[in-house]
């Protein structure tokens, strides 16, 4: 399952808790992704991941943003991963819940 290679190497790369989904109490600062879409073609799979980063500032979230786009495109180390490539990421702040947000969506095939 990609989504827990995605989490275990998150998990020991990144300074800030990862999470798929949200948590009860959760931090000031953290990572929580998910896919998107999925697809397989000559025994290939892609997905799509959507990563977003939360921070208590615009700031502190454009910041994180950064750091997690290093490390994910850093994942082409991985056996299991032939390909990373940034589709877009950009402010998307939860005008819901009013805390700051980036999200990057990578395209990633394994």
């Amino acid at each position: 399952m990609i989504e827990l290679t995605i989490y275990n190497y998150l998990k020991d790369k990144m300074i800030v808790p990862v999470f798929m989904e949200h948590q009860k109490n959760e931090p000031e600062k953290f990572v929580i992704f998910e896919k998107t879409s999925s697809s397989k073609k000559n025994h290939t799979y892609s997905v799509t991941i959507a990563f977003q980063s939360y921070a208590k500032s615009m700031y502190e979230a454009a910041k994180l943003n950064e750091e997690l786009k290093k490390i994910v495109e850093n994942m082409i180390e991985l056996d299991d991963i032939a390909f990373v490539k940034l589709n877009s990421d950009y402010n998307f702040t939860d005008t819901t819940t009013k805390k700051y947000r980036y999200q990057a969506i990578f395209d990633i095939k394994y």
